[in-house]
């Protein structure tokens, strides 16, 4: 059973960076489809990121230009790089792969305030 854990979570003020990694238990060579949601309070969980195998990415309009997703394969880890951070980026931050039945993270949390 593939486990994940992610990390790189933090407070940082408006205007900064932050960078997430999930790291995979398991081989992600195969995997069809990674991805970030995040979940914000009193908000449903919402898809910010995702990258497909071959590296096609795909992104939340209001993400967009401001976050990166990435993955490493040998590495088996997935990453996000967040710049231009905004207050209403504040959220727990979940890792999730394409696995049957799915497989998330157990959240990270990325807080954006002066």
């Amino acid at each position: 059973q593939v486990q994940v854990v992610e990390s790189g979570g933090g407070t940082v003020q408006p205007g900064g960076s932050l960078r997430l990694s999930c790291a995979v238990s398991g081989s992600i060579a195969s995997i069809d489809t990674m991805a970030w949601y995040r979940q914000a309070p009193g908000k449903q969980r919402a898809l910010v990121a995702s990258i497909f195998n071959g590296g096609r990415t795909s992104y939340a309009d209001s993400v967009k230009d401001r976050f990166t997703i990435s993955s490493d394969n040998a590495k088996n880890t997935v990453y996000l790089q967040m710049n231009s951070l905004k207050p209403e980026d504040t959220a727990v931050y979940y890792c999730y792969v394409a696995t049957f039945p799915p497989t998330w993270g157990q959240g990270t949390q990325v807080t954006v305030s002066s």
